[in-house]
């Protein structure tokens, strides 16, 4: 592991040592997670976006056509 320096307004400070202490971790944990679980969010993003951005250049026209009977109204 690496000791880092991070400066940090005190309302933020405060609030992150509460959370700590409620989760009965210490601060350095309580932030290592912090900054894990965000990192892990930005990538999950990132390949929702990858997918999001892939499927409206190249649509799955079956896939969808599978859907089309279920989301059609039931004829008369």
């Amino acid at each position: 592991m690496k000791t880092i320096q991070v400066v940090i307004d005190e309302p933020l400070l405060r609030s992150a040592d509460r959370a700590a202490k409620r989760l009965r971790v210490n601060r350095s944990i309580f932030i290592r997670e912090a900054v894990a679980g965000h990192l892990r969010g930005l990538d999950r993003r990132s390949r929702e976006e990858r997918d999001r951005e892939g499927y409206r250049q190249h649509p799955d026209r079956l896939e969808m056509a599978v859907w089309d009977g279920v989301a059609a109204w039931p004829g008369k």
